[in-house]
């Protein structure tokens, strides 16, 4: 395992990391006591859940949330000291009106019972889940600031942050001399490709990290699914994730499994090892997010991940990916 820093800090962690939304929702405790230890064995140290981690996310029940938190407590008993632990506030967590969101109050509360529930004295990373446009950011992130100087956090980062979202972060930041967010974390895999757009030029100019989650296209670039055929059972798909119905809904990601293939089989890898190097192969990256559900999965992972792609593989997988990147009625405009 090779180990990045986290933007510009002096914090490092691992190129890849664990994470653990599969805790409580989808498996156990035990089968996720074996997911961690098998995470740990490999060299991982940077290990990344959210307090609306739980059964209610599929159950649509905001009071059934947080069991990822509380196994993660449980199982970091005695080498809480050999992570890097990262959580997330903004979903909702309660029936009541201030039960979300990014205010002051929520923040307050959030930490304190994300504490309990991981066991712990402090968040070595605390995220925001996504932008909130009902609460100023200078009310966010001297929130986020004080919790630092407190002591209950370590450093600051976002989730599903637009560029520009987290550059106005930072001048707020800068202005009243508050704790910045070092990190961000977004979708990124060979399916879903739009920070390279802006987020990624964006966090390498400004020494911003990148912790990208679903690096395997939420299980699609595993060829596990398969076009007009039932979703095997046990797997998000059978069990009804949403946003992975969304994305398999669209016809050029379960294609793009099937034109990747002859690339992983040229380099020896299955398609899972290959979508992984590539998103490890890509600039800017910090760390992978490996969201796994069985023990086989970070093992089957490990196996290759001192493999990265070549300037010329790359150029080749854009060229052979991108003609599914343009609408059908642009290609006939473009024809015409």
């Amino acid at each position: 395992m090779q180990y990045r820093k986290l933007g510009r800090t002096g914090l490092l962690v691992s190129e890849v990391s664990l994470g653990t939304m599969a805790f409580g929702r989808w498996i156990d405790e035990k089968e996720s006591a074996r997911v961690l230890d098998a995470a740990l064995d490999a060299g991982i140290n940077l290990i990344d859940t959210a307090d609306v981690y739980g059964r209610g996310t599929d159950l649509g029940n905001p009071n059934l949330v947080g069991e990822s938190e509380t196994i993660l407590g449980k199982l970091l008993k005695g080498r809480r000291d050999k992570v890097i632990l990262a959580t997330k506030v903004h979903g909702r967590v309660g029936d009541g009106v201030n039960d979300a969101g990014q205010s002051r109050y929520h923040i307050f509360r959030a930490i304190e019972n994300s504490l309990r529930r991981l066991q712990t004295d402090h968040v070595d990373l605390y995220q925001v889940h996504r932008f909130d446009p009902n609460t100023p950011l200078e009310e966010t992130l001297r929130a986020l600031d004080d919790l630092v100087r407190q002591g209950k956090v370590r450093y600051i980062g976002c989730s599903n942050y637009a560029a520009w979202q987290i550059a106005k972060a930072h001048a707020v930041s800068a202005l009243h001399h508050l704790h910045r967010f070092e990190s961000v974390q977004p979708e990124y895999s060979l399916i879903t490709r739009d920070i390279e757009k802006e987020l990624v030029p964006f966090a390498l100019s400004e020494g911003v990290g990148i912790l990208a989650y679903s690096p395997l296209g939420r299980g699609i670039l595993t060829g596990k699914y398969r076009p007009g055929e039932a979703p095997p059972p046990g797997t998000r798909l059978a069990a009804g994730e949403q946003r992975l119905q969304q994305l398999i809904a669209k016809p050029r990601s379960l294609a793009i499994p099937d034109l990747i293939r002859p690339f992983a089989e040229r380099r020896g890898l299955t398609l899972a090892q290959f979508a992984l190097s590539w998103v490890l192969s890509r600039p800017g990256i910090t760390s992978a997010i490996l969201g796994a559900s069985k023990a086989e999965h970070v093992t089957e992972a490990a196996k290759t991940w001192h493999i990265r792609l070549t300037e010329e593989e790359m150029r080749e997988i854009d060229e052979a990916t991108e003609v599914l990147a343009v609408p059908p009625a642009a290609k006939g405009a473009a024809a015409v």
